[in-house]
C-alpha cells in the first residue's frame, strides 16, 4: 500500500514529505490521504504549542502534567517507575492527538556544567539505557511514537550547533552510544532525533556511519531519522546519509534543493523513496489506530507525578534530623519553599497543570512552620535584612530546613554554567543558619551536580533535583517521613569542579571539544585517579537499613554464548518499610585491556517490610564483561578472571565473587618488525617461541642484568623485534624465520 502511494506521488510530494509543514507538523498530501501528524517537545511532559511556535519554550503551551524531569527520573533506579511515566505521557499524547513525542534524552552526563543535564539520566550508559527503554515501551504502548535524542555526543550546549566532538571510537561505543544501542535494541523506538553537533569533523546529520551503518544495519533500527530544530547542514547529503526528516520547515528551499539534485542525477530517486517510505510508515502506525475523543484524568496523572517525585529523591546525609516530627517547631528558609523549582528552562519547559509548594502543603497539614525568603529564586541576591530574618526564624525553631538550589537560568538549554556553586547568597545563609540551628537541613532543587562547601556543618541533605509539578507535596510527605526516600545518585557529585574528568577539555575552543578522558567519565574516573567525591554514583540513605548476605553464582566459569545467574539475599534490618536499589558491578581483571575499575551492568529496586527478606537475581553474559575493541570492529571479553560485586553504591561494595570466562573471540593479531617483545611475551601463542627466543639468541640483551627473568622481561618488553639487531647476535634470515613463526602462531 505505502509502496502504491509512493508510485503515485509527484517528486515535489516526495521531497516536500521530508521536511517539516512548520514547527510541529509533517506535511499532508490530501489528494492521496496522506495526513500531517503533530510532534511535540518532551521529554518528561506534554509542550504542545496551539499558537505562535518556537523552538525554545518561550511562548505559551497548553497546560499538562510535568513529570520529574530525566535527572530526578534516573535517580529512582527504577524501570517501572519510567515505564508507567511513559504511559502516562502516551495516554496524554493521545488525548491530544500528537503522534511522536520528542525524547527521552539520553546524552550522558560528561560535565556537570552542561546546561542541559536536567535533561539526560546519567553519566552512565547502562543505567541510561535501561530507564531510556522502559520510558519508550510505556510512551508507544499507547500507539505513539517517541523519538530517543539526540544521537550523539551532544553534551554541552556551547556551540552546540556547530562545534565538532572529537572522540575515539571505543569511548563512542562504550559510553556515548551504549545507551542508545540499549534502547533502540530493547524498545523498537519509532524515530530517532539526531543532534546539532559534528562528531570528528562530520555532522550528525550526515554521518552515515552513524546513521546508516551502525544505527540500521547494526542495532536494526526501522523507524525514521528527523533532525533536531535547525540542525540540518546539507539536506542531499543528509538524506543520503540515512536522515529522513528535517525539522522545522526550511519554507520549501531545501525541498527545492532535494528535487533539483534528483533530477540532476546528484542523488537517486530510490534513496529519497526509502525516505518517504519510512516516514509513511510511522505515519500509518499512529493514524490508523482510532482510540476516538479522549481525554486523560489530569488529576490521576498529577498524583502519579507526585508519587514519582517520592521515588526520585535522595537523601544524600542524615544524622538524625530527619524525619521532622508533624508537631515540631520548624523554620522553613528560602524562596523555593514557595516558588520550588521543578523543571528546566528550553524546549522542554512544560505549562504545568498546577504545582504544589512544600509551605503551602505544610501549613495545610497544621505543621508548625516560621517562614522566612532568606532569599530570591530567581537570581544571587544579598539581603542583609532577609538574612537576619531567617536567622531569628532559625533560632526560635526546634529544625530549619533551607529550600535551596539553582536559578532557571543554571539549568537551560542553550546555556552551560560556568561553575558548580550555588548562588552565593544561599552559600552564605547556610553557612550562617548552621551556626544557629543544629539541626540544619538542606533540600536541593537543580538539575546537576553543585558543590556544598557548607556539608559539614549541615545535619541533612535531601536532593528533590527538578522533581516536576507535584514537588512540593512530596518533599512535605519526605521531611515528616510519610514516604521513606530510595532514590540513588545516577551522577557522581564531585567535591569541587576541577575534580572532573573533563576539567581541562570543557567545552572546547569553539570549534573542537576533545573527550580526552575517553571511557573514564564519572565513577569510572573518579575510582581510577583515587579522589575523593562528595557523594558517589549510586548513593543514597533510608530511614531504614539493609543487610546484604549470601551471595551465589550458579556456575563459577562460563564461556561466550553461555550465561550465569548471581543472586543475593537482602534483608531489611530496620522498623520501617523501605526500598532498597541493589547495584551489580562488574570488574575485569584479566589486564587485557586498560579498564575501568567497575562498570554499572545491573540494578533492582525491592521493597520490603521490616524484617522481611527477598532474593534478588541478575544474569551476566558475555556483554557484560565486554569493551569495544577497534580493530575487532566488535565488542570484546577476554578470557581470565571477572569480579562480581553487589552494592549499595559504586563506593559501597557489600559481596563480591571471582567468576571466570573463556572467550570464542580473538583479538586480531599480526608480527612484524615492530611488535614489541613485552606484547609477544603477553600473548600465550607466542610466548613460548619468545621465550625460546631469548634464550638462543639475548646476547648483549642480557649483558649487565644478572640472571633475573623479571628484571629481564622489564628492560626489554617495550623494544621492537627489530631492536634484536643492535642488542643481540640475530641474523637477518633469523629474524625473517622467527617473524615467520611467530606469524603463523599468531593466526
Amino acid at each position: 500500500m505505502i509502496k502504491d502511494l509512493i508510485r503515485q506521488m509527484t517528486l515535489e510530494e516526495k521531497a516536500g514529505l521530508c521536511s517539516g509543514a512548520d514547527y510541529w507538523h509533517t506535511k499532508a498530501v490530501e489528494r492521496l490521504g496522506i495526513q500531517a501528524v503533530m510532534v511535540t517537545d518532551g521529554p518528561h511532559g506534554l509542550r504542545k504549542q496551539e499558537g505562535e511556535a518556537d523552538h525554545l519554550g518561550l511562548n505559551k503551551s497548553v497546560a499538562a502534567v510535568c513529570f520529574p524531569t530525566a535527572c530526578a527520573g534516573a535517580s529512582s533506579f527504577d524501570e517501572d517507575l519510567m515505564h508507567r511515566m511513559g504511559r502516562a505521557l502516551g495516554e496524554e499524547c493521545r488525548s491530544e492527538h500528537i503522534a511522536i513525542l520528542l525524547g527521552p534524552a539520553v546524552n550522558i552526563k560528561r560535565s556537570p556544567l552542561c546546561g542541559r543535564n536536567f535533561e539526560y539520566f546519567s553519566e552512565d550508559p547502562y543505567l541510561t539505557g535501561k530507564l531510556a527503554s522502559a520510558q519508550i515501551n510505556g510512551i508507544q504502548e499507547w500507539d505513539v511514537g517517541a523519538s530517543l535524542k539526540h544521537y550523539a555526543a551532544n553534551n554541552q550546549e556551547t556551540n552546540r550547533m556547530t562545534c565538532s566532538s572529537e572522540v575515539d571510537e571505543r569511548t563512542l561505543r562504550e559510553i556515548y552510544l551504549a545507551g542508545f544501542e540499549m534502547a533502540v535494541k530493547e524498545s523498537r523506538p519509532w524515530t530517532l532525533m539526531c543532534s546539532y553537533n559534528k562528531i570528528n569533523g562530520e555532522y550528525t546529520s550526515e554521518n552515515k556511519k552513524l546513521l546508516t551503518d551502525i544505527l540500521r544495519r547494526e542495532w536494526g533500527f526501522e523507524g525514521f531519522v528527523m533532525s533536531d530544530w535547525g540542525a540540518v547542514n546539507d539536506k542531499v547529503k543528509g538524506l543520503e546519509a540515512g536522515l529522513e526528516l528535517e525539522m522545522p520547515s526550511s519554507n520549501g528551499i531545501r525541498d527545492e534543493q532535494l528535487v533539483k539534485a534528483v533530477r540532476e542525477g546528484v542523488i537517486s530517486e530510490e534513496i529519497l523513496n526509502q525516505a518517504v517510505e519510512r516516514i509513511l510508515r510511522i505515519i500509518n502506525r499512529y493514524t490508523q489506530v482510532n482510540y476516538g475523543e479522549m481525554q486523560y484524568d489530569r488529576e490521576e496523572h498529577h498524583r502519579e507525578a507526585t508519587e514519582m517525585a517520592k521515588e526520585c529523591a535522595v537523601l544524600l546525609k542524615n544524622e538524625g534530623a530527619l524525619p521532622l516530627r508533624r508537631q515540631t517547631k520548624v523554620a522553613y528558609i528560602g524562596a523555593f519553599a514557595k516558588q520550588p523549582r521543578y523543571q528546566g528552562g528550553g524546549s522542554s519547559h512544560i505549562h504545568a497543570s498546577r504545582v504544589t509548594e512544600a509551605l503551602e502543603i505544610g501549613r495545610d497539614k497544621g505543621n508548625d512552620i516560621i517562614y522566612a525568603e532568606g532569599f530570591p529564586h530567581d537570581r544571587d541576591e544579598v539581603d542583609q535584612s532577609r538574612f537576619e530574618e531567617a536567622m531569628k526564624a532559625a533560632s526560635e525553631a526546634e529544625a530549619a530546613v533551607i529550600f535551596a538550589g539553582l536559578p532557571e537560568s543554571f539549568d537551560s538549554e542553550g546555556i552551560d554554567r560556568k561553575h558548580m556553586k550555588l548562588p552565593e547568597c544561599q552559600n552564605q545563609l547556610i553557612e550562617l543558619i548552621a551556626g544557629v540551628q543544629k539541626n540544619t537541613i538542606v533540600v536541593l532543587h537543580n538539575g546537576s551536580a553543585v558543590e556544598m562547601p557548607w556539608v559539614d556543618k549541615v545535619n541533612a541533605i535531601l536532593e528533590m533535583y527538578l522533581g516536576g509539578q507535584g514537588v512540593g507535596e512530596a518533599t512535605d510527605e519526605l521531611l515528616y517521613g510519610d514516604a521513606n526516600p530510595c532514590g540513588r545518585l545516577a551522577e557522581t557529585f564531585p567535591v569541587r569542579l576541577e575534580d572532573t574528568p573533563s576539567y581541562l577539555n570543557f567545552p572546547g575552543d569553539g570549534k573542537k571539544v576533545v573527550y580526552a578522558e575517553g571511557v573514564y567519565v564519572g565513577y569510572r574516573y573518579y575510582e581510577a585517579k583515587k579522589l575523593p567525591v562528595l557523594f558517589p554514583f549510586g548513593h543514597g540513605l533510608s530511614y531504614t537499613e539493609f543487610l546484604y548476605q549470601d551471595m551465589q553464582v550458579s556456575c563459577g566459569h562460563f564461556a561466550e554464548g553461555e550465561s550465569i545467574t548471581v543472586t543475593a539475599q537482602v534483608t531489611n534490618t530496620g522498623k520501617r518499610k523501605g526500598k532498597e536499589v541493589v547495584q551489580l558491578y562488574i570488574g575485569d581483571r584479566t589486564k587485557t585491556s586498560d579498564r575501568p575499575l567497575k562498570e554499572l551492568m545491573g540494578f533492582v529496586k525491592i521493597e520490603l517490610e521490616p524484617q522481611e527478606t527477598i532474593t534478588v537475581a541478575f544474569d551476566i553474559n558475555a556483554r557484560s564483561l565486554s569493551w569495544y575493541n577497534e580493530e575487532l570492529e566488535d565488542w570484546y571479553a577476554a578470557t581470565g578472571t571477572y569480579e562480581v560485586m553487589i552494592a549499595h553504591s559504586s563506593a559501597d561494595i557489600r559481596l563480591e565473587h571471582k567468576v571466570e570466562f573463556t572467550a570464542t573471540k580473538e583479538l586480531p593479531f599480526s608480527v612484524d618488525e615492530n611488535t614489541t617483545i613485552g606484547v609477544l611475551l603477553k600473548n600465550p601463542k607466542t610466548l613460548p617461541i619468545m621465550r625460546m627466543m631469548l634464550s638462543n639468541f639475548s646476547g648483549g640483551i642480557t649483558s649487565g642484568f644478572g640472571s633475573s627473568n623479571e628484571v629481564l622481561n622489564e628492560m626489554t618488553s617495550g623494544l621492537p623485534l627489530r631492536a634484536l639487531f643492535g642488542f643481540s647476535k640475530i641474523t637477518e634470515e633469523n629474524m625473517k624465520e622467527l617473524i615467520s613463526a611467530l606469524s603463523g602462531v599468531a593466526k
